[in-house]
């Protein structure tokens, strides 16, 4: 993402519709392709970069610039997301069982691919639904989107000592869970 100036941040927190279209022309690739890789799904991307921008519409007059703009909608992206498949996961659990009962009039060779990924859609989301909404990003950002301690500590604006000790914690809820060898 381009650097967005201070001055067009300003304009734009004032209700200045054109600088605010200059900032959703810099910084929406950048909000897409972090809510693509935590939602893994290109609809539920754009859903979640569309609440991105209305949020950063209606709160941008908070941005104080202790932080660099990229790292503050980097957190609200994250957030977003994280908030987006939570709604997806309880969906899931909801539609599984009816899913499932349709299936076993399929082949049964689809059927017991279909229960298997299911039963991996609701593990992971009975997992991640352990932990608490702080840790649950921190594994997302590290496991799934391969950031390291440094930039999830910029992304969630907690000190990396934090990140670790949140990191840690959240292992040490999910491998009695998880299975021998996966990496957590």
């Amino acid at each position: 993402m381009q650097d967005i100036s201070r001055d067009l941040l300003t304009q734009a927190s004032k209700g200045d519709m054109q600088a605010f279209e200059e900032i959703y022309r810099l910084a929406s690739g950048f909000v897409y392709s972090v809510a693509l890789r935590i939602t893994a799904n290109a609809d539920e991307a754009k859903e979640v970069t569309q609440d991105v921008f209305i949020k950063v519409y209606k709160k941008l007059w908070r941005f104080r610039f202790q932080s660099s703009f990229k790292t503050w909608v980097y957190r609200v992206t994250t957030n977003t997301a994280l908030n987006t498949l939570k709604k997806i996961s309880k969906e899931i659990g909801r539609r599984a069982d009816y899913d499932v009962a349709l299936k076993v009039k399929d082949d049964r060779a689809a059927t017991t691919q279909a229960v298997e990924r299911d039963d991996n859609k609701r593990l992971l989301s009975s997992l991640l639904g352990m932990l608490n909404p702080d840790q649950r990003a921190c594994i997302i950002l590290r496991e799934i989107e391969g950031l390291d301690y440094r930039e999830i500590s910029k992304a969630l604006g907690v000190n990396i000592n934090t990140v670790r000790s949140r990191l840690k914690r959240a292992r040490e809820a999910l491998i009695p869970h998880g299975k021998r060898g996966d990496r957590l």
